[in-house]
């Protein structure tokens, strides 16, 4: 097979993305050769579309069969099923990938709830575990509507947090709930949000005034670990609130912080507690590749809560 269908950027398209005819992939020595069966969406990745050349190839999730292992002997063995990640270009028929970036999934969670786990379930779980123990402490998590945001509630609780959610719109407050949030906080004031703190971890991900609230919501040797910035990247803050408070700004991005851990035990270890049952794949949308443009564009949008899950 000389070429494969993949997810490149056309502007011509809807949401700038459309599936075309690319060149087989050959994979490296520690590379395994996937059949993808299943994709799943971020914004990253999308705005990185919105201004990217024609042909260049997003894509970060993915989950699917190998169809030949590693020449080297590492990593899953053909046949089995796996999630992985990787920097771009993972929205593909068949993809070669790092073993290092591939774990096996066990038999009862679907390609689907696998393919939402590495960018949103890693992001996460490793944010999560920035500031120590999270067992009887208050923690605050803002865009708590989306994947990573979903994630997080499950998991916090899971460590015995006291976890608030921050939603602005009313229609997501259902989600947050779901997920096991202690307290959900609706609207644009952060009022409220502050008046449950202050938190001991908070997770970020929207900028502006949402960051300038979290950084007066800290406490001493508490920590906001900034992951995104979905509103805008500018923020004016009173800085005598900030350091007095004792608090600490992290800024979370994946990409460095999955040098410092095994992607393989790290997606591993999230696919086994979606077996388990204890943890949620936030699947909101299901639909074919063939409708990756429109489902990016209504995700871009935010009219999709949760993740958007690709089949092939």
């Amino acid at each position: 097979m000389s070429e494969i269908r993949a997810v490149v950027v056309d502007p011509g398209a809807k949401g700038r993305l459309s599936l075309k005819s690319v060149k087989s992939p050959e994979a490296g020595y520690s590379e395994a050769i996937v059949r993808v069966r299943a994709i799943s969406l971020n914004l990253g990745e999308i705005r990185r579309s919105l201004g990217a050349d024609p042909g260049w190839r997003p894509g970060w999730d993915f989950a699917g069969t190998v169809e030949a292992p590693a020449a080297d002997g590492s990593g899953p063995a053909k046949g089995d099923r796996v999630v992985g990640f990787l920097p771009a270009g993972a929205w593909a028929e068949v993809l070669a990938a790092p073993t290092g970036s591939l774990a096996v999934i066990p038999d009862s969670v679907t390609f689907e709830q696998a393919a939402t786990l590495p960018v949103a379930g890693m992001t996460a779980l490793l944010a999560l575990e920035k500031n120590g123990s999270l067992l009887g402490r208050p923690v605050l998590i803002t865009g708590a509507s989306g994947g990573v945001g979903i994630f997080a509630i499950q998991l916090a609780r899971q460590a015995g947090a006291t976890v608030v959610a921050w939603v602005r719109r009313a229609e997501r407050e259902k989600y947050a709930l779901e997920a096991g949030a202690d307290k959900v906080i609706v609207g644009d004031d952060s009022a409220a949000a502050g008046r449950a703190g202050p938190y001991h971890l908070i997770l970020e991900s929207i900028g502006g005034k949402s960051l300038t609230a979290a950084l007066g919501m800290l406490r001493r040797g508490s920590m906001c670990v900034l992951y995104g910035t979905s509103e805008t990247p500018e923020t004016t803050f009173d800085a005598r609130q900030f350091y007095t408070s004792g608090g600490s700004l992290y800024g979370f991005i994946l990409f460095y912080e999955v040098t410092r851990v095994s992607v393989s035990e790290t997606l591993g270890r999230l696919a086994r507690m979606v077996a388990d049952g204890r943890l949620k794949s936030p699947i909101e949308v299901q639909a074919s590749w063939t409708e990756v443009g429109p489902i990016a564009d209504r995700y871009w949008n935010r009219e999709i809560a949760g993740k958007a899950v690709l089949t092939i």
